[in-house]
């Protein structure tokens, strides 16, 4: 990290730590988390999110990724690989409490053969919670217009790990695509959230820095642009009395 980017960071976000939008992320799901609870991490990788560490705070944690790493994740009681042929969830219907998943839904490629499944495994009453990148913010606009390798570059730049770089689709990563595929697969939006902090993209040179800097304080200006904020946090529940969706009944 440049000193201009350590002094911009103490001037002008002096309360935003290392990796704030998991810290965001974690203080809501432990706000909603229960000791009896069984949770699934839908993403969970090899545990590299020090945030999405619940162990201990939950009953039964597992997690789900395509990649084996998660056999082996430190966060995890239960750790499984996830088939993407068909993304399944290994596990048995109305299972658990809690689902959620941290920088995942960017990747999926078709939530109607993913957010069934979630569905699926939740208990009647349980949540999903998500935190994901908004589709209409300049980083992802540039991501779905660039190509992998230039993510793995552009991080690499950053000083981020390229390991973890993965193509990216935006299918379910606006307040819009939530609430249609939430309604298409019987959830309820209890919440959504849109979030602009620190520019953590442009903190490269002090020009940069300054424009993420200029943007942040625009969008957060007004709700009305809102809509340009680079987080998304969602909470869908899975109704206590299921409702068929449309969309399911003309599949059958």
């Amino acid at each position: 990290m440049s000193r201009i980017t350590q002094y911009f960071d103490k001037k002008l976000y002096p309360k935003f730590a290392g990796n704030w939008d998991d810290e965001m992320f974690r203080e809501i799901i432990l706000d909603r988390i229960q000791p009896e609870f069984s949770c699934l991490d839908y993403g969970a990788g090899r545990g590299n999110v020090e945030q999405m560490n619940f162990k201990g705070l939950a009953k039964f944690v597992a997690g789900v990724d395509p990649e084996d790493g998660v056999l082996s994740n430190p966060f995890l009681d239960e750790g499984k690989v996830l088939d993407l042929s068909d993304n399944i969830i290994p596990y048995d219907d109305n299972t658990f409490d809690l689902v959620f998943s941290d920088n995942v839904m960017e990747h999926i490629q078709d939530p109607m053969h993913v957010l069934p499944e979630i569905h699926r495994v939740l208990k009647p009453g349980g949540i999903c919670l998500s935190k994901t990148p908004n589709k209409w913010h300049y980083m992802p606009t540039i991501a779905r217009l660039t190509p992998t390798w230039f993510h793995r570059f552009y991080n690499k730049l950053r000083g981020r790990s390229t390991f973890d770089t993965f193509p990216t689709a935006y299918q379910l990563n606006s307040s819009g695509a939530v609430k249609k595929f939430a309604k298409e697969t019987s959830f309820e939006v209890n919440d959504i959230k849109l979030i602009e902090g620190r520019p953590e993209y442009l903190r490269l040179t002090a020009p940069t820095y300054l424009c993420g800097n200029a943007y942040e304080r625009l969008v957060n200006s007004t709700n009305l642009l809102a809509g340009f904020r680079c987080v998304l946090i969602s909470e869908l529940q899975k109704p206590v009395v299921e409702v068929e969706s449309e969309s399911v009944r003309r599949a059958a």
